[in-house]
């Protein structure tokens, strides 16, 4: 691999043996994929998907331990993905017990973190490119991130760069400032393999859309056409809705970016130049989106049984969707004449976005309704065996893939938080 100066000087040892180990790594990491050179990376922030202290992840503590004692600490403050733990998320006797074996380790991993250069106590979330977390990288800049929906937003929305990266590589970009050449970061590789024609009567749920791409197209690029009917601009709305859209086509496929005509940035200014020769096509209408969502599995025990917890906000909800989801709730239980819901619902948002949603009234409406407004990662609530076997319902299709959650569209959701029939 061809590399800078100051690159050969680290992999030589000039910057420390820990930082040369780095190097090291990366460059292998890099050569496996095909990559002649690395690429300096140009964000301000990082991003580290691993977030969670689980007793089990002694080696993780150990690597973070020697990075500190070497000196190798982040060239770039970062954010990280939810904290797994809030008092206030409902659970029993023996979960709550489950939960604090089970990540023993929390209070000791943030306070590596910390020293590692974590941004601020607030820049837990899988969302950091809210305007209020911060981390808002420019079109154009390299990245050194893991977070699936994280990546696939910055890449899609923002035209930054940046691969699909595992953990800890993630934090290994940051420290030595760059990462291998290949895959997102180069033009070939951000051209699309498919041409996705959406043709539905009316808007398509976010989730379900981007899971019927993330399914078909895999790894691949899509370029999507069809959505001008229901956009005009990348505004608040359209932000959030592909946000959602991307976390789905992330978790449901490998998707790491996605062109969306005459909206996205690269969209806007190549238009379907950036369509491969031989590229493939594929047509969504309201068929295939209901065929998606009978695919989908139901794991419960009891598939008939009610469900005991409701999750909105995975990846998390963004400010306006906080207000939106308000007042759908609001509207939906006084024209049925209730004051709270009927299934414990949690609604989860990064901690700086709570934080000002929390100076609005409707955060005490949500709170008086039986609501929990928490900063925690959903997933990693019910990726074990004591919530597993919960019946848990979401609108998220990323937690759905991953858990044992069972997907309603919003609207069908709403309806049974508050007393609809499942």
């Amino acid at each position: 691999m061809e590399l800078t100066k100051r690159q050969n000087d680290i992999l030589e040892g000039k910057e420390g043996e820990v930082k040369a180990k780095i190097m090291r790594t990366l460059i292998m990491y890099g050569e496996t994929f095909g990559s002649k050179r690395m690429v300096d990376v140009s964000g301000e922030y990082g991003h580290l998907v691993t977030s969670f202290g689980l007793s089990v992840m002694k080696p993780v503590y150990d690597l973070m331990d020697t990075l500190i004692e070497g000196g190798a600490l982040a060239s770039q403050k970062f954010s990280v993905d939810p904290r797994p733990l809030d008092d206030s998320v409902p659970k029993n006797f023996i979960q709550n017990i489950f939960f604090k074996v089970m990540y023993s380790k929390q209070k000791d991993y943030d306070a590596q973190l910390k020293k590692l250069g974590i941004m601020s106590d607030d820049a837990y979330t899988c969302t950091c490119y809210m305007d209020e977390v911060g981390n808002i990288p420019k079109e154009g800049d390299i990245l050194s991130w893991a977070e699936s929906s994280a990546v696939v937003y910055a890449n899609s929305i923002l035209g930054a760069r940046c691969n699909r990266n595992s953990g800890i590589l993630d934090l290994f970009g940051s420290i030595v400032g760059c990462v291998p050449c290949f895959g997102l970061l180069t033009d070939e590789g951000r051209k699309a393999d498919w041409l996705i024609e959406v043709r539905t009567k009316k808007k398509p749920e976010a989730q379900l859309l981007g899971s019927a791409i993330g399914m078909k197209v895999m790894e691949d690029v899509p370029y999507v056409v069809g959505m001008d009917k229901y956009f005009s601009s990348l505004n608040d709305e359209a932000k959030a809705y592909f946000k959602d859209f991307g976390a789905a086509t992330a978790s449901n496929g490998a998707v790491g970016l996605y062109h969306i005509e005459g909206l996205t940035p690269e969209a806007v200014r190549e238009g379907r130049g950036l369509l491969k020769e031989g590229y493939k096509t594929y047509v969504i209408d309201d068929a295939v989106l209901e065929d998606t969502e009978k695919s989908y599995p139901v794991i419960w025990k009891d598939r008939n049984a009610r469900p005991k917890l409701a999750f909105i906000g995975c990846p998390h909800l963004s400010y306006a969707q906080l207000i939106s989801w308000s007042e759908r709730i609001e509207g939906v239980l006084r024209k049925k004449g209730l004051k709270k819901v009927a299934v414990k619902t949690v609604m989860t948002a990064a901690p700086a976005v709570l934080k000002e949603f929390r100076k609005r009234e409707e955060a005490r409406k949500l709170e008086s309704f039986g609501i929990v407004l928490s900063y925690i990662c959903p997933l990693m609530y019910m990726n074990n065996p004591m919530c597993g076997s919960m019946p848990v319902i979401t609108c998220s299709n990323k937690l759905r893939t991953y858990t044992s959650a069972r997907y309603y569209k919003e609207d069908d959701l709403l309806d049974i938080i508050t007393g609809g029939a499942l």
